[in-house]
């Protein structure tokens, strides 16, 4: 209304086009705007519209779409300045030149600004662009228009080819050499930068870069003159908030009386739940760190124990300095109670005086690991982050309900007592109550020879002796080593099978045996059934253990339910088919192009061939060598280059090679390679 307001007021009269796309995306209570469904439409993503995207573990949508789908999410809404990377990496030329069209009309409608690199673009998407910037080796051959740029090769001594690549490469340059009135010799980056320079395009590039912008032409409301969406003040409310947790008590002289306990009670709490919840971020790192896992489990790498121990004893420095910070940081502040402890029965004859700020930090520090482990299993049974979060948040609630604090147990119904002893919270505010509340500061007798500390302990449903704070050292201890198996157990069993996979009594029923001794050792993997390819060893080199191996596949066809937004649409079929009827097969020492547009199948084919599909439904036949497969052997024999690339960020790319051989090869062929 603002825009119409301005236009009449100057006498404008829009263009029809744009005037209706402007009141078109204008129009609210639509389920999308027009401008989502313009670009959807463009984009060729209106066919899986309402498809979940998906990730390694959810069948979604494919690689390429996943590559229109950012180009997508940058180009809709106000954006005027567009640097687009590589976004022509698994689409075919007529989807490229089809987005490229789109951006063209994008920065020439309305004036945006658009810059995209591109390895070696199609010349129907070539010709789309305006200006062309040719970069090597981190210098500008040429930047200028493109129509121009034939006629700046043509005046270095060069027929320009369809692919400019070519003519700054050492190797291709000479072929494209046409002044024959003239010997040639190869010309470098570094001249093709100085001719650029002195060139007509060179000189008239300089000229503009030379004039200074007018600020007054460009109106404040076209850019952004904040950096963050957040406001300064609500970022400095959290630091705010962190800070007054640590004071709030500072120093307090409070009496040592019933009253007040509840003071010293509330921050001890208020501690646990702080070192609970910072176990939270252990579900994005472990979920991120699964990728990898699954990688080089499907691989036969290594069994989960060997990857989870590790894990777990990497964290017991980060809770010691987490507990150890927090302790420091609030006990003399809050003034908790400074003698040394009491002595537990077992040990008064060691004469062993322990500081109970120490005994609070290894309560703190134990709570800690507990809570790490408990969230490192929910990721690993979950294996999303929004999963895992949510289920962790739930087991938070259940802890904290169960912990004896919110609810006393006394409070507690009769058949829900049990929880009480099953939430690792629970021996948290037993050892921490006991810690304190029976030091000799709470020790005033008051009626029927009970301590003030003895009946604070009583009022809150926590009167428990002095040795139980060694019962709560040891139960999260317990705890910790419980989550950590569950840990291992979900690793191990979790496994992402695929339904195109047949289980090993099957195979023996479909070869017309039954599995006794006459079967195949199913431990043997498929290269020790196969033959031999040679006779005997080979003389003067090295004989590598690889043996040629033949996949046959025949009416493979693969399944999955349709979308619950595709139903509602009219789609009346319960499953939808991604793979019809698929027969082929891949020889030894034949290299096989599997080609096809943007979401044709072909990553789908080569999950179900390798056994990556866990959801749908697969029917068919697959062998390896005449031999139905079985994925315990052939993930072993087998090799998968996924289109997402996920490798261990920590390490080098020569530890990761030296990692995978390791792994994969027999000591005789690693130890050949690493020499």
């Amino acid at each position: 209304m603002e825009v119409i307001r301005r236009e009449k007021q100057a006498g404008i009269r829009p263009e029809f086009d744009a005037d209706a796309y402007m009141k078109g995306i204008s129009v609210e209570g639509l389920r999308s705007a027009l401008q989502t469904d313009y670009v959807l439409k463009i984009l060729g993503l209106d066919i899986c519209a309402d498809t979940m995207v998906g990730d390694a573990t959810r069948i979604g949508i494919s690689g390429g779409q996943k590559k229109r789908l950012t180009t997508g999410e940058m180009i809709v809404g106000s954006t005027k300045a567009l640097f687009m990377d590589e976004i022509s990496n698994g689409l075919d030329s007529s989807t490229t030149s089809q987005i490229v069209s789109c951006l063209q009309q994008l920065a020439h409608i309305t004036h945006a600004t658009v810059l995209i690199s591109l390895l070696q673009p199609a010349t129907e998407t070539f010709d789309l662009f305006d200006d062309v910037i040719l970069m090597a080796e981190g210098k500008i051959v040429y930047h200028g228009p493109r129509s121009s740029i034939c006629t700046f090769f043509e005046d270095c001594g060069f027929r320009c080819p369809d692919f400019l690549q070519e003519v700054i490469s050492r190797k291709d340059q000479a072929q494209y050499w046409y002044c024959t009135e003239q010997p040639y010799s190869y010309i470098s980056i570094d001249e093709f930068a100085k001719k650029f320079k002195e060139s007509e395009f060179g000189r008239k590039l300089d000229e503009e870069l030379s004039k200074s912008f007018a600020k007054s032409k460009s109106h404040k409301t076209a850019l952004s003159f904040r950096k963050y969406s957040t406001t300064k003040w609500e970022l400095l409310k959290l630091v705010f908030i962190a800070s007054v947790t640590m004071t709030v008590l500072l120093r307090s002289r409070m009496a040592l009386d019933a009253i007040h306990a509840n003071y010293y009670m509330g921050a001890l709490f208020y501690s646990l739940i702080i070192l609970l919840v910072d176990g939270i971020p252990e579900v994005q790192m472990t979920v991120s760190r699964l990728a990898v896992f699954n990688k080089q489990r499907e691989l036969c790498f290594y069994p989960a124990w060997a990857y989870a121990i590790p894990a777990a004893i990497l964290k017991v420095p980060l809770s010691f300095l987490e507990a150890f910070v927090w302790t420091t940081l609030t006990y003399y502040v809050v003034g908790y109670s400074p003698e040394v402890s009491r002595l537990a029965p077992f040990i008064q004859q060691i004469k062993c005086k322990v500081a109970k700020f120490f005994r609070q930090f290894l309560l703190f520090f134990l709570v800690h690991l507990t809570s790490i482990s408990m969230y490192r299993f929910a990721a690993s049974v979950f294996q999303t982050v929004v999963a895992s979060i949510l289920a962790g948040s739930l087991i938070v609630l259940i802890v904290l309900l169960f912990g004896g604090f919110l609810i006393q147990k006394s409070s507690m119904p009769v058949r829900l007592q049990w929880g009480f002893w099953f939430s690792p919270l629970t021996y948290g505010e037993i050892g921490l109550t006991v810690n304190e509340f029976l030091a000799p500061r709470w020790g005033k007798v008051l009626s029927a020879n009970a301590t003030a500390g003895q009946r604070i302990l009583e009022s809150r449903g926590l009167n428990f002796h002095g040795y139980f704070y060694w019962i709560s050292v040891g139960a999260p201890i317990g705890f910790t080593a419980l989550f950590n198996t569950a840990f291992i157990l979900a690793l191990t069993f979790l496994e992402c099978k695929s339904r195109a996979i047949i289980s090993y009594e099957k195979y023996c029923g479909l070869q017309g045996k039954k599995c006794g001794g006459n079967c195949v050792d199913k431990n043997k993997t498929l290269t020790t059934a196969c033959p031999k390819s040679s006779t005997g060893p080979k003389k003067g080199g090295l004989v590598l253990p690889f043996e040629p191996l033949t996949l046959t596949f025949k009416d493979v066809q693969y399944h999955v339910d349709t979308p619950l937004e595709m139903r509602k649409r009219g789609f009346s079929q319960k499953m939808l088919q991604l793979l019809s009827d698929i027969t082929g097969a891949f020889r030894p020492g034949i290299l096989t192009a599997l080609m096809g547009a943007s979401g044709a199948g072909k990553t789908t084919l080569l999950d179900v061939l390798s056994g990556r599909k866990t959801l749908g439904t697969i029917e068919g036949e697959i062998r390896v060598n005449g031999y139905l497969k079985v994925q315990d052997t052939f993930a072993r024999i087998s090799g998968y280059c996924e289109q997402n690339e996920i490798h261990s960020p920590q390490i080098t790319i020569e530890e990761s090679l030296v990692f995978s051989a390791w792994l994969r090869l027999p000591p005789e062929i690693y130890l050949f390679f690493e020499l």
